[in-house]
């Protein structure tokens, strides 16, 4: 399990996560100054990146991840789960991140229905979750794996390291969650739409490549066709005042 973290570490050092995670915080408001909430905050990648300009608090229940985490801006981690975000108090978040989580957890919607409650009023709520569209692609493109996109095209399950089955949701679910709250879905956005279906993996080391790919990354972030068929979605939610 450890060399399972060790090498899931060495990962999101590659260029291709340094592109996920610059696409990702980019499509973010502008967070300074905030009391930030990250839930399932993993090796706190997140979590460190903006702690630069914020009071940031991480809640992770892997002790293994949170042994090996990036840390170097202060931020507050916890190892827990619901219950520890049970404790925190209502509407005392600027800001709540919930990166890839949803697909492992069972109580999805108590969980959503307890960020809605640490959140303040005018407060965004950002998720990135899998695009089952967006898998598929990879499978057939970047991993010439046709058995496996068959198989996920017909129901079949995928898996990812050290995380286990990935349980998709789609944005549907997510308006079903927040049917009787007061918070209103602002954006839904694409990530990962081009840059992981390159086969090869030396022209990404390229600073070049990589400014360029992130400009059309964002350029078609927000248009539909792009959107739905990018490896994640990112889900911006707005809590009314």
């Amino acid at each position: 399990m450890i060399n399972d973290l060790k090498t899931y570490l060495e990962n999101m050092k590659k260029p291709w996560s340094a592109l996920y995670y610059r696409l990702v915080w980019e499509q973010l408001p502008q967070v300074t100054n905030c009391k930030v909430l990250d839930f399932g905050s993993g090796l706190g990648i997140t979590a460190n990146h903006l702690a630069k300009n914020n009071d940031v608090v991480a809640i992770e229940p892997d002790a293994g991840m949170i042994d090996m985490r990036i840390c170097e801006n202060n931020y507050k981690q916890i190892i827990g789960n619901i219950e520890q975000l049970k404790e925190q108090d209502d509407d005392s978040f600027d800001v709540v991140i919930c990166h890839n989580v949803f697909e492992y957890a069972k109580e999805r919607k108590e969980i959503f229905r307890e960020l809605y409650r640490v959140l303040k009023p005018n407060g965004i709520i950002s998720i990135v979750k899998h695009n089952h569209t967006g898998r598929v692609i990879q499978k057939v493109v970047f991993e010439n794996n046709i058995d496996e996109a068959i198989s996920l095209l017909d129901g079949g399950e995928a898996k990812v390291m050290n995380f286990g089955q990935v349980d998709y949701y789609n944005i549907n679910d997510v308006k079903e969650w927040i049917d009787d709250l007061d918070i209103n879905i602002e954006k839904v956005l694409g990530v990962r739409t081009f840059f992981a279906l390159q086969q090869n993996n030396e022209i990404k080391y390229n600073p070049m490549w990589q400014e360029k790919m992130f400009e059309v990354e964002m350029k078609v972030c927000d248009i539909d066709e792009y959107r739905n068929i990018s490896f994640y979605n990112h889900i911006l939610l707005r809590k009314l005042t």
